[in-house]
């Protein structure tokens, strides 16, 4: 999908203030400073469409990208940061299981994981719910450029055995600063985009 004229639309809590209409949502879920809003922004060609936080966990919104009209980049907030409190981290643990509980036009998740970091408690949790609600998803490892290919794909084998990642299952490698699996990826959200509306 090649995007002409992405646009923010709105940063939501609630149900009440989702986009109305039948466009599809790619929701972006990982960790906090995994590089949702980076992806997002080598995704549609734009440096700055999507903003994070100055603050790393700060991100509690949930905000949404319009795609020409067509299609719906749902930036989730991030989890996993500590160094905030229990009840910051419930307050937007509510909002993101509103989203990915309530929102029928939810259709696909992309889930972001660092290949620095062996997955953590809270990427397995969310992992087991995408497998469970049905929902398709995409794997993406991140930050391949910080890394050698060998470590890359070392990491890659430990994230796939961490997670139990089926090995029919692909997991795309980008790198949102040199653009690398960016192609790959748009691909795979074509495909099922695509098979949608067929």
């Amino acid at each position: 999908m090649k995007v002409k004229n992405p646009q923010f639309v709105i940063s939501a809590v609630s149900p009440k203030q989702y986009p109305g209409g039948d466009l599809l949502d790619v929701a972006f879920a990982g960790r906090s400073n995994v590089g949702k809003s980076s992806l997002i922004n080598a995704l549609v060609g734009r440096k700055k469409l999507a903003y994070s936080s100055a603050t790393q966990g700060k991100t509690r919104q949930i905000n949404y990208y319009s795609l020409d009209d067509e299609l719906y980049f749902v930036d989730l907030p991030g989890y996993g940061y500590a160094a905030v409190s229990k009840e910051e981290k419930n307050q937007w643990g509510k909002v993101m299981e509103q989203y990915l509980n309530t929102r029928k036009q939810l259709y696909l998740i992309i889930m972001l994981l660092d290949v620095r970091r062996v997955p953590s408690e809270e990427d397995s949790i969310m992992y087991r719910w995408i497998l469970s609600s049905g929902i398709d998803y995409i794997i993406t490892a991140t930050k391949t450029d910080k890394l050698s290919r060998a470590q890359v794909n070392e990491n890659v084998k430990k994230i796939r055995s961490t997670l139990q990642i089926p090995p029919e299952k692909d997991i795309i490698c980008v790198s949102s600063e040199k653009r690398t699996g960016i192609d790959e990826l748009w691909a795979a959200i074509d495909s099922y985009i695509t098979d949608d509306k067929e």
